[in-house]
């Protein structure tokens, strides 16, 4: 019955999704134009509430949990995992108020409705992949308006999406670069936990009723920790925690 239920529900989730993306980038543009970028902010912070409650159309139970240990006084690396395309609109949603950065592929700065232009105008590190020389400057200068501004910034260290859920290993150069750009920060490891199985079966169907959460966990002290060492301990941290 629930497959059944998936193949129904599909088309109407992407056609919501599609639409808010689309109707949402001229008035992201318009904002950003004539009042500025905090009212940008906000249309942002608006589609991306919006998209999280589509996923009540696939019958998903949705929760948000850990949000109140998160420093206040202090820039954050977002230490998460990356199951889905899904996972942003949670990120830029749950952390709203440390205005999010992301980490992401030079290509998604081009030609996505509303997704583009808030990478780039929301000043996120677009990174050729080919190009290390390119994509630790770029990580290093976001790194360092995050320090300034005491803001967020989103790194998903498997590098790609993870497939059936399966946690890889985390890459170093990333959290390393963060860490020389944001020498105050903090990492919250961010849990993402049921994107996997909305996804099971590709774009279509979408799976029905699956239980999504969306975890801080403890913030973790970076000064002092050797790399290594530190990224071994957040990729069992947030092992664990998808394995409850």
């Amino acid at each position: 019955m629930k497959s059944l239920v998936g193949y129904l529900l599909s088309p109407i989730f992407h056609l919501y999704y599609g639409l808010l993306l689309v109707i949402f980038h001229p008035i992201q543009v318009l904002a950003h134009k004539i009042f500025g970028d905090k009212t940008r902010k906000k249309v942002v912070d608006i589609l991306n509430l919006l998209l999280v409650k589509g996923l009540y159309i696939m019958g998903c139970r949705v929760s948000f949990k850990g949000f109140d240990s998160i420093p206040s006084d202090r820039p954050i690396i977002i230490v998460s995992n990356h199951q889905s395309m899904y996972d942003i609109p949670a990120i830029v949603h749950g952390f709203k108020k440390y205005y999010p950065r992301f980490i992401s592929k030079i290509e998604l700065g081009k030609n996505l409705p509303s997704i583009s232009y808030n990478l780039k105008h929301g000043k996120s590190a677009l990174i050729d992949r080919s190009n290390k020389s390119q994509s630790v400057k770029e990580i290093f200068k976001v790194g360092r308006l995050v320090q300034q501004n005491k803001e967020a910034i989103c790194i998903f260290p498997e590098g790609t999406r993870s497939r059936k859920g399966n946690l890889k290993s985390f890459k170093r150069a990333g959290i390393e670069t963060l860490l020389r750009a944001t020498p105050d920060a903090v990492i919250v490891p961010f849990v993402i936990n049921g994107h996997d199985r909305l996804v099971t079966k590709g774009m279509f169907p979408l799976q029905f009723g699956v239980k999504i959460s969306y975890t801080v966990l403890d913030p973790v002290e970076p000064k002092g920790q050797d790399i290594d060492e530190l990224i071994h301990n957040l990729h069992t941290m947030i092992k664990n925690e998808l394995t409850k």
